[in-house]
């Protein structure tokens, strides 16, 4: 198909989840029209900052739902939404990723609605966005940030969905993987960059990855660091590389108690 040119090369996992992805969102929208999306009692909802959270916090710390993944099968299915997300919010947390994607992740739609409604915090709608139907129902489902990644969209796709979500007063994540992304992927409709430290070929994590390219971050975006940051030392190392972000969702959600852990996490970061 003539939209398929130029797309960047994905690896096998993604190429099937954005396949997957392409029919899912093809049926949703069939069934569920984007005015009636529009109808929705959060769209009007003034939404807070998580870049200006990031950076005025000590920690930094971004918290994340997540039951399952590809590389790590089942993490948690134990827990509820809104235990997880009134902790997070209690350990002070500056925002909260939720995981939107069903058949990889064990997420839902569901999900981000009952963290909307059981925290006051930044959330990020965690997905795998390739149509603009998907950040219209991020908006209405009370969605503050969205995530775009590089490594499956055109530079025109990323100008046109981070300008939509800033139109609808959200602000725009942007994954990174390595530099040939970043330089596709910068402009002025973004307001942080992720810097994704698993290497998509190999699923090997490496913390070098963020400190590689965080001289190539114009500092007009807050830098964030994502994928296998486990401890307080992780974020310490980071930090003078000018990272603000930081996004731990398994080292939480493989616990009992996410809220707690990240509680403590915090503390000792603080400490």
């Amino acid at each position: 198909m003539s939209h398929q040119i130029n797309r960047p090369v994905m690896s096998s996992i993604l190429d099937r989840i954005v396949a997957d992805k392409r029919l899912e969102v093809a049926l949703r929208k069939q069934l569920i029209p984007l005015h009636q999306l529009e109808t929705s009692v959060l769209f009007e909802r003034r939404c807070p900052s998580l870049s200006t959270r990031l950076t005025e916090s000590t920690s930094g710390l971004i918290t994340e739902h997540k039951r399952r993944s590809p590389s790590k099968d089942c993490i948690n299915q134990n827990l509820n939404v809104q235990d997880v997300a009134q902790g997070y919010e209690s350990a002070g947390a500056c925002g909260m990723s939720v995981l939107t994607d069903m058949k990889y992740f064990g997420g839902s739609l569901e999900d981000l609605l009952t963290a909307r409604a059981s925290c006051n915090m930044p959330l990020l709608r965690k997905e795998f966005i390739i149509d603009t139907y998907q950040i219209v129902e991020a908006k209405a489902f009370g969605a503050d940030v969205i995530l775009l990644i590089a490594a499956i969209l055109t530079r025109e796709e990323i100008q046109n969905f981070s300008s939509l979500a800033q139109s609808l007063g959200m602000e725009v994540l942007l994954e990174i993987h390595n530099e040939k992304e970043l330089h596709k992927s910068l402009m002025p409709s973004l307001d942080m960059i992720g810097v994704n430290n698993r290497n998509l070929k190999t699923f090997e994590v490496s913390l070098e990855t963020s400190k590689k390219l965080s001289t190539l971050i114009p500092d007009e975006f807050v830098k964030i660091s994502e994928s296998g940051i486990r401890t307080v030392e992780d974020i310490q190392s980071l930090q003078p590389s000018g990272y603000k972000g930081f996004l731990v969702g398994e080292n939480f959600m493989k616990t009992d108690d996410p809220g707690a852990s990240a509680a403590a996490f915090i503390k000792q970061l603080n400490g």
